[in-house]
């Protein structure tokens, strides 16, 4: 069976923190490049994608659902009396590969979650939808955890960098140079992004945005 894999999406004025180096339009542009990467990898890990957009979107041949709730709200309907097998990935996770979303389904455990930073939730996969209730917003690495805890599950945190790596802020884009090797890398490059110095660490200038 190819296990849904439910992918999140913001298609009109995402990634804000992005605004000091990319126009409105290119956030939406490179937003969808990210959102192209995920879902091959999806599909390389021989999943099926939906993408869940808050505005229409058309990407080849992936059913889109427009987001009509709350994220928490729409995701649990899905869950609902569903007792097949389901992963929710963000579309922002422009490293994510087959091999990491093969990690995430193999846990071996009821839930497998994938932290993000700042305590947010990258990536989840859960054996059997209808255990699971959505947690999103705040805190939810934490409230996931502690949702699967008390409902009995066995819990698996996935140590997975590629699934760590979330895309919001310039810094985070040298991540994107360095591991990424699909459409976003290609867009950064053909948008005149290129490696630089920064002190003592390695960044991404944009000629005309310094």
């Amino acid at each position: 069976m190819r296990i849904p894999v439910v992918i999140p999406y913001k298609p009109i004025q995402p990634k804000t923190r992005l605004s000091c180096i990319l126009t409105e339009k290119e956030r939406e542009d490179f937003a969808l490049m990210m959102l192209r990467d995920v879902v091959h990898a999806v599909k390389n890990a021989g999943c099926s994608p939906l993408i869940l957009a808050t505005a229409p979107v058309e990407l080849d041949d992936v059913p889109v659902r427009i987001l009509e709730e709350g994220l928490n709200e729409t995701i649990n309907g899905f869950c609902e009396g569903n007792d097949e097998p389901l992963a929710i990935v963000m579309a922002d996770l422009a490293l994510a590969d087959r091999s990491s979303i093969i990690t995430l389904l193999t846990s071996g455990g009821d839930l497998a979650i994938a932290p993000g930073r700042g305590g947010g939730t990258n990536a989840i996969y859960v054996r059997s939808a209808k255990m699971f209730q959505a947690q999103y917003y705040g805190m939810s690495f934490e409230k996931h955890v502690r949702y699967g805890t008390e409902a009995g599950l066995m819990v698996k945190i996935i140590d997975s960098f590629r699934l760590y790596c979330d895309v919001d802020e310039q810094d985070d884009l040298i991540e994107v140079f360095i591991h990424n090797t699909g459409h976003s890398r290609e867009w950064l490059i053909s948008h005149g992004f290129e490696i630089a110095m920064k002190k003592s660490r390695i960044g991404v200038k944009r000629p005309g945005f310094e």
